[in-house]
């Protein structure tokens, strides 16, 4: 076991995820689609929060399967979860506070990335053979691109998708919750994985408008009350937040000094572990975004992709900066090989709270445990159905039952596996799966620029109400 995790170890950190591969690819092509977009994500967040957090609703005449918040709840479940906990907290203790930047600059450029892969997973979407949308990077490399070329990236991304989804979002997922309640409630790894695979099995047989009604009900109460506690022992620790931040900038371009226990980090560390978890926690650039955008009712690939932006938005710029931010002013960031991630912020809110009153903090490992639970198990709804559309794609609709049958039993095995093995998995998982698509986004950028202008010269562009003209390629 011992030589395997060395060797995924070697593939991951060393090729997959190095400085000369996807490091840069991903933010040299989100950097690349701000640019072109220019910088679209900053002036039209305020109307794409509009769109998706008030207004909620497309025009009720549109195909689709759920409405664009429940596609943009979907898209959340899959992405606010053990990367927001577990993930950003790994990243702190193992590449410092300036890892904390890297997700940031992960998260800016993320999000015209995240726009262009929603508009164009709306824009060559195509019905399954039960008449359900279908949607994400394989269509669209497929007829968006020319001939054998998007043929075969379209193949390699369903191929990699389906299998990720047992890594990032599923045997993660089921192993930090397994962490969590042993830690807690001392319940066993095998009671949590069965009782995950009688939840996971009761909600994904129902399909995309099942797992899109759980995650809307779902998550944004759970996102909500996550952010309020984190905020209020930001506002218990006002006092130190100049100084976190500094620190964040600081050592986001010089590296990090040994303090405590911790070790320290070269500048190359801290890049690597800011970009390889802001990815994981957003997902920007893998394209799964595109594939809960198809789904959603709209017949406006540019008004999806403003809403489904925001999830980058919400994921990384939010949610994980409170995480990390409590991390750093509560100093548990220093200590020494925490045993996960979720651990690591448990003792954060525990010392948070713990400075309020010695009750209070006795219930941090309690509100991380909880919301741990119930964003992995949406996060494990999410990616059940990113992987059930790339078997569907790939063999059709007779794969999508026995693949759900097997994710769900693979929701057992990663409750009781090893952690490292698990996480070293998704991150190779990861990075093949985020490859061809970024290829086709680069490709693709001047069909997602043209939609983009034609949408906004449109003097009506700010009424939801109004069907502004969609010329299909």
């Amino acid at each position: 076991m011992q030589e395997l995790q060395e060797m995924l170890d070697f593939i991951n950190d060393d090729i997959i995820w190095s400085q000369f591969v996807l490091v840069p690819l991903l933010l040299l092509t989100g950097l690349f689609l701000t640019i072109r977009l220019r910088l679209l994500q900053f002036h039209k967040l305020l109307h794409a929060l509009w769109l998706a957090l008030i207004r909620r609703k497309d025009r009720p005449d549109v195909e689709g399967d759920i409405s664009h918040y429940q596609a943009l709840s979907t898209a959340l479940a899959a992405t606010v979860g053990v990367g927001n906990i577990a993930g950003a907290a790994l990243a702190i203790n193992i590449g410092g506070p300036g890892a904390l930047f890297w997700m940031w600059m992960t998260g800016l450029v993320g999000m015209a990335t995240k726009y262009s892969e929603a508009v164009l997973g709306v824009k060559y979407r195509r019905k399954d053979s039960v008449g359900k949308q279908s949607g994400g990077p394989m269509f669209y490399l497929r007829h968006g691109l020319p001939g054998g070329l998007g043929m075969t990236l379209g193949f390699l991304f369903a191929v990699f998708g389906a299998i990720a989804a047992f890594g990032i979002g599923n045997g993660t997922q089921a192993n930090t919750v397994a962490q969590q309640l042993e830690d807690v409630w001392t319940i066993p790894p095998m009671v949590t994985g069965a009782v995950l695979v009688i939840l996971v099995a009761a909600v994904i047989i129902g399909g995309i408008k099942s797992i899109g009604r759980v995650a809307a009900g779902v998550v944004p109460v759970m996102v909500l009350i996550y952010i309020a506690i984190t905020l209020f022992i930001l506002l218990v620790h006002v006092g130190d937040i100049p100084a976190a931040l500094g620190l964040v900038f600081t050592s986001a371009f010089t590296g990090s000094s040994a303090v405590g226990g911790f070790a320290g980090a070269t500048v190359l560390v801290v890049i690597q572990q800011g970009v390889e978890r802001g990815i994981f926690s957003n997902e920007s650039g893998l394209g799964t975004g595109a594939i809960a955008a198809a789904a959603a009712k709209t017949d406006q690939p540019v008004r999806q992709g403003l809403v489904s932006m925001t999830q980058t938005f919400i994921d990384t710029l939010i949610v994980v900066t409170m995480t990390c931010l409590t991390i750093i002013v509560t100093g548990v960031w220093q200590v020494e090989e925490p045993e996960d991630g979720s651990l690591l912020t448990s003792r954060a809110l525990e010392e948070g709270l713990g400075a309020v009153s010695p009750a209070l903090g006795s219930l941090g490992g309690y509100i991380v445990a909880l919301a741990v639970m119930i964003f992995a198990f949406t996060t494990l709804l999410g990616w059940s159905y990113y992987g059930d559309r790339c078997i569907d794609y790939l063999v059709g609709h007779r794969g999508v039952v026995p693949y759900r049958v097997l994710f769900v039993a693979v929701v057992f095995v990663g409750a009781t596996a090893e952690l490292d093995l698990v996480w070293t998995f998704s991150g190779i998982a990861n990075g093949l799966m985020a490859l061809p698509n970024l290829v086709g986004l680069i490709l693709l950028a001047p069909i997602v620029v043209s939609e983009t202008k034609r949408y906004f010269a449109n003097p009506d562009w700010k009424d939801p109400d109004i069907k502004v003209p969609d010329v299909r390629s």
